[in-house]
């Protein structure tokens, strides 16, 4: 499977976090699956750093590397079906990932039941 981590789901993957269920986990962890964090999880992680809602001292670049993800860049077409999602998630980072689940027929790996009401894969 091609995976695209939630924000929330390559924080708590990072710090080995309980509240990453233990099925999300096994998908993350298994060499089967391609895994992606998307720049604009790196981007909500510095934004959130920098306005102390979010205290994450590493680099989010070098986090991906040391776990073996692949950086998913953010490009005008993401952009464009982002912007076109129905307006049932107002959190401009998750209809970004949506955009880019849906465009590049990733499985969005997370547990916020907002996102949840797109129509996009999902573990």
């Amino acid at each position: 499977m091609r995976l695209l981590l939630d924000t929330h789901a390559f924080l708590w993957w990072d710090a080995s976090d309980k509240r990453l269920p233990d099925a999300l986990r096994a998908a993350i962890a298994s060499p089967q699956n391609q895994v992606f964090v998307s720049a604009v999880s790196v981007w909500e992680i510095a934004i959130k750093r920098a306005s102390g809602k979010l205290a994450f001292g590493a680099s989010a670049a070098r986090a991906i590397e040391v776990h073996g993800f692949e950086p998913l860049p953010i490009t005008v077409e993401h952009a464009e079906w982002a912007g076109s999602l129905p307006q049932l998630h107002r959190d401009p980072f998750d209809r970004l990932l949506v955009a880019q689940a849906q465009l590049e027929g990733l499985i969005l790996v997370t547990v916020d039941e907002y996102i949840l009401g797109y129509q996009v894969p999902h573990l």
